[in-house]
């Protein structure tokens, strides 16, 4: 087994392991992180009906215009400020955070970080 295949299937561990106890109701819906490489994706998804309420990310023509480097820690402020923006507007305050396997380290904190700064509760 390749290295590449063993994280991924150590993160997919983690992932079920989290996703165990971290649902997303009405009241508070689950803010869900992905990070890949270059880019890093967050939804707003309420799970009783499987529906996305707000999503933002990198890769989203908004944020690729104002972040010179998509793949930072900058960069992941910029989105957690945004997903932070539109739940507010949707008169969503408190969410459940899905770090969706990652670790809490980098990145998904910075974005974690920024959304409570811009009025999330979690």
């Amino acid at each position: 087994m390749n290295v590449s295949k063993e994280r991924r299937l150590a993160r997919k561990k983690r992932q079920a392991r989290v996703r165990k106890k971290v649902t997303g109701s009405v009241e508070r819906p689950r803010l869900c992180v992905f990070r890949s490489s270059k880019h890093i994706y967050v939804q707003i998804i309420e799970d009783v009906t499987g529906k996305t309420l707000a999503a933002a990310s990198t890769a989203a023509k908004g944020a690729a215009d104002s972040v010179k480097y998509s793949g930072n820690v900058d960069a992941a402020k910029l989105v957690g400020k945004q997903i932070a923006e539109k739940a507010l507007a949707q008169d969503i305050k408190q969410v459940v955070f899905d770090r969706n396997g990652f670790l809490y380290h980098g990145r998904v904190k910075a974005l974690a970080d920024a959304a409570r700064e811009a009025g999330l509760t979690f």
